[in-house]
């Protein structure tokens, strides 16, 4: 009988997805991988550890609720069970207030916190009506915690996620439904080394960290590891920071 865990994991194509799926198939993890488009995630189903693993890519359009419905049920005919869901699929905005448009909130409202919330959705159902355990991480962020200029949409997104997170990990904790979420500050993965390789922007950056260094893509996905895992059994509701003290100021 497989007893591997299984993981869908969205937005696994590249930088934090891709590494928070290099380290759940070192774990032993099967994966249902997503984004917009099945082609996007060639590379991550190359690496050596994933190829170990049974891996099922889908196309997944968080701002659909068909495509939603469509993908949960590909994973789970895929994999037969699901243990772990991890919302890391989002979209950014560096916008200032007064120029955002309404097509600009719903994109990024609608991506990271509206089909968040109905994946989670759809992944509570399935656990409740199994009678199966389940543990949800979702990718939150420093923004959602702090004020910063131009980031206004994108920030209030990731607030929700984290309030998501409380309200759902005690509405399921009785039901052994674990909820949880991770916040990291800049992240070095390969997008945002292109955007600081500006000296004087990197070291803007750098002095809001009282560590000095920025977050590895590794270590935020070290941190989801750790809250989908037995370790961290009596963790639900939390929001890891992963921020170099940024938030501690």
């Amino acid at each position: 009988m497989d007893q591997s865990r299984k993981a869908l994991v969205t937005g696994a194509s590249a930088g934090l997805g891709r590494a928070i799926v290099i380290a759940l198939a070192r774990e032993g993890y099967d994966l249902a991988l997503t984004d917009l488009d099945t082609a996007m995630l060639k590379d991550t189903l190359a690496h050596p550890d994933v190829a170990k693993r049974k891996t099922i890519p889908i196309a997944l359009d968080l701002r659909s609720q068909a495509s939603l419905a469509a993908a949960f049920d590909r994973a789970l005919a895929g994999l037969g069970e699901l243990d772990l869901l991890v919302n890391n699929a989002g979209r950014a905005l560096v916008r200032p207030s007064v120029d955002v448009t309404e097509t600009e909130w719903d994109d990024v409202i609608d991506t990271n916190l509206k089909g968040a919330f109905f994946l989670s959705q759809l992944f509570g159902r399935n656990c409740l009506a199994r009678k199966r355990p389940g543990a949800i991480v979702s990718m939150a962020s420093t923004h959602g915690m702090i004020g910063i200029p131009a980031r206004a949409v994108y920030g209030i997104s990731k607030a929700g996620l984290i309030q998501m997170t409380r309200m759902l990990a005690i509405e399921w904790a009785a039901k052994n439904i674990r909820v949880n979420a991770v916040a990291p500050t800049t992240v070095m993965t390969e997008s945002r080394q292109q955007m600081l390789s500006d000296p004087a922007v990197r070291a803007e950056m750098l002095s809001r960290i009282p560590t000095g260094r920025f977050a590895t893509p590794e270590e935020v996905a070290a941190a989801v590891v750790y809250l989908a895992s037995p370790g961290a059994a009596s963790v639900t509701g939390h929001t890891l920071m992963v921020d170099g003290g940024l938030t501690a100021y």
